[in-house]
């Protein structure tokens, strides 16, 4: 921490904290520490001149990802306070926390039929539930039956987040994007690809019951329109999650392994041709 000659004067000490805080905006008067470290910098006296002072804060646990969103915010800072007699001087420097993450062990195809009873039937299948924040979504939608007349097809993606809890609770929806998937009146038997670029959107990991007072879901929303402009929509939900730039596939750990262990024999092969 540097305090420069612009604070100079008496002082009562000088105190660097970390902070980790959860602002709800409809509730402005109350914070939400969930972490909150500090030290001392300097004892009582007074600066004549810049002064830098070293500090260092070791195995902060930081559990929770850095969010903005409309109604709560998630962040992390360092706060210097230089403590006077009259009025403190404060200085607050923000920091950006990714939890990042690995490829789940486990990620199953998402699929389910829906319809209206002797009018539509349809089924619509996505490659997997969970995405990192880079993904592709790949899917299909088949209809098995279809006696209304469609005029197209939408697919869009919505953020949800929750803040409260019990008769407290708001839910503010967002939408990110959405986009045309089929213009016209399909027939039984077709069969319409979806491919969703994620990294063309501003994402962040889902994040549920964050210090019991936020959460933030994603849903695929499915919606076809009619020609007298009726709305059929379904919404499924999806997992998004920060991939790690180290990460591997569960099933290509083995074969790294594998491939590791194949290189060092072949180095010690050569290191004793060499010696021979």
């Amino acid at each position: 921490a540097v305090v420069s000659t612009q604070s100079t004067g008496e002082h009562q000490g000088i105190r660097i904290e970390f902070l980790g805080l959860i602002e709800i905006y409809y509730d402005r008067g109350n914070h939400y520490e969930f972490v909150k470290l500090d030290k001392d910098l300097a004892r009582p006296g007074d600066l004549s001149e810049s002064c830098s002072f070293p500090f260092e804060f070791l195995k902060v646990v930081k559990q929770y990802e850095s969010y903005s969103g409309r109604n709560v915010r998630l962040r992390y800072f360092l706060k210097v306070t230089i403590c006077r007699r009259l009025v403190d001087i404060i200085h607050e420097k923000g920091l950006v926390v990714h939890q990042l993450s690995s490829y789940p062990e486990t990620n199953s195809p998402l699929k389910m039929e829906v319809g209206i009873e002797d009018c539509l039937h349809i089924e619509f299948e996505y490659n997997r539930s969970k995405y990192h924040l880079n993904d592709v979504i790949v899917g299909k939608i088949y209809f098995i039956l279809v006696r209304i007349k469609i005029k197209h097809m939408e697919l869009s993606i919505i953020k949800r987040e929750t803040t409260g809890s019990g008769p407290n609770t708001y839910n503010e929806n967002e939408q990110i994007s959405r986009f045309e998937i089929m213009d016209g009146a399909p027939v039984r038997g077709e069969s319409i690809p979806i491919r969703l670029f994620l990294s063309a959107y501003d994402l962040t990991p889902t994040m549920k019951d964050v210090n019991k007072k936020f959460s933030v879901r994603y849903y695929l929303n499915l919606v076809l329109v009619d020609e007298e402009d009726r709305r059929y929509f379904k919404q499924q939900e999806i997992t998004l999650w920060r991939k790690s730039p180290t990460s591997l596939k569960p099933e290509n750990r083995g074969v790294a392994a594998l491939e590791n262990m194949r290189t060092t024999l072949r180095r010690r092969v050569v290191d004793d041709q060499s010696v021979l």
